[in-house]
C-alpha cells in the first residue's frame, strides 16, 4: 500500500536527523530511508539489515584467517555474497535504491559503495568515498595503507597505472592524476549522489512530480545547498505549487552563495515576485 503524507512526512524527519550531524552519517540507515521514500511504500528492513551483518560477520571471520587485506571486502561482497555492477540496466531507477540493490545483489557504483563502506567501517577500517571523474571509488586506509577500490567491478584494489588509465577514458589522453581525485567524498554528499542519480532519471522522462520529491529527499540530506533550493522553486513553480516554490526562494535568497552572486539572487528574487503575484 503507499505510504501516506504523515509517514512519508516522518521518513522525511528520519532522514533529516540521521544527517543532521556534521561529520559521519549512519549511510546505510540513511541509503534505506531513502529507498522508502523513493518507492512510496513500507519495507520491511530488518531482513535486510540482517543480510549486511552477515556479510560484515563474514569479512571478521575472513580477516581474522587470512588477516587484514583490502581485497578481503570483493572476496566477501562480490565473490561469495555475489554482488556486482549492472551493466545491463545500468539506468534502472532500481540501481540508485539501495533496498532493492541488497535484494537483487547488484546497482550504481556509488549504491555498492554504500555497502561497501558501511562493512568496511564496521570492520574498524577508516574508508571513505572518492570523488573521482565519471565512476564512484572508495577509499580504504589499513594498517597505514590507503587503497582504492572499485565496488562496481567486484571491488577490485585499482593501482595507480589503472587509475589513470580510468581518468584518461573520462577526461581524455592528456589527463593526469592529482591529489584532488584522491579526495574524500563527505557521507552528505555520497547519499545526494545516490539520490541524484534518481533525480536526474526521472527529469529524463519529464516526470517532474517525482523530481520535485527527489529533490524534497536531497533537501532533508542537505537543507541549505542553495543550488538544490534554487532548483526546488524552479520545478514547484513548474508544478503550480506557488508556496513551495516561495519558500525555497526564500530559502535560497538567505543563503551565503545567493548573497556572493548578484546575478543568482537578482534570477531568484525576480521568479520570487512573480510566484508572489500569481497568489493575489
Amino acid at each position: 500500500m503507499p505510504l501516506d503524507a504523515t509517514l512519508t512526512a516522518a521518513e522525511l524527519r528520519r532522514l533529516r536527523d540521521l544527517c543532521a550531524a556534521g561529520g559521519r552519517i549512519d549511510l546505510l540507515e540513511a541509503a534505506l530511508a531513502l529507498s522508502t521514500l523513493q518507492r512510496d511504500e513500507p519495507i520491511d528492513t530488518a531482513p535486510l539489515r540482517q543480510h549486511v551483518a552477515a556479510i560484515a560477520a563474514e569479512l571478521a571471520d575472513l580477516v581474522h584467517r587470512r588477516g587484514a587485506l583490502p581485497e578481503r571486502l570483493g572476496e566477501v561482497i562480490a565473490g561469495a555474497y555475489g554482488y556486482r555492477g549492472d551493466n545491463e540496466t545500468y539506468d534502472d531507477l532500481q540501481n540508485a535504491d539501495v533496498a532493492r540493490v541488497l535484494e537483487r545483489r547488484k546497482g550504481l557504483p556509488v549504491a555498492l559503495s554504500i555497502l561497501y563502506l558501511h562493512v568496511a567501517r564496521g570492520q574498524g577500517w577508516n574508508a571513505e568515498g572518492l570523488g573521482f571523474p565519471g565512476h564512484f571509488l572508495i577509499r580504504v586506509d589499513i594498517d597505514g595503507g590507503r587503497h582504492v577500490l572499485d565496488p562496481f567491478n567486484d571491488g577490485q584494489v585499482i593501482e595507480p597505472p589503472a587509475l589513470r588509465a580510468l581518468l584518461q577514458r573520462v577526461l581524455g589522453p592528456n589527463a593526469v592524476l592529482s591529489p584532488e581525485h584522491f579526495d574524500a567524498v563527505p557521507d552528505r554528499d555520497v547519499l545526494l549522489r545516490l539520490e541524484n542519480n534518481v533525480r536526474l532519471r526521472l527529469a529524463r522522462r519529464e516526470d517532474w512530480l517525482g523530481s520535485a520529491r527527489s529533490l524534497d529527499r536531497m533537501l532533508a540530506i542537505a537543507p541549505d545547498r542553495p543550488e538544490l533550493l534554487f532548483e526546488s522553486g524552479q520545478i514547484n513553480a513548474r508544478l503550480d505549487k506557488r508556496r513551495a516554490a516561495i519558500a525555497a526562494f526564500e530559502r535560497f535568497l538567505a543563503t551565503e552563495a545567493a548573497k556572493a552572486d548578484p546575478a543568482w539572487a537578482a534570477r531568484a528574487s525576480e521568479l520570487l515576485q512573480e510566484l508572489r503575484r500569481g497568489l493575489n
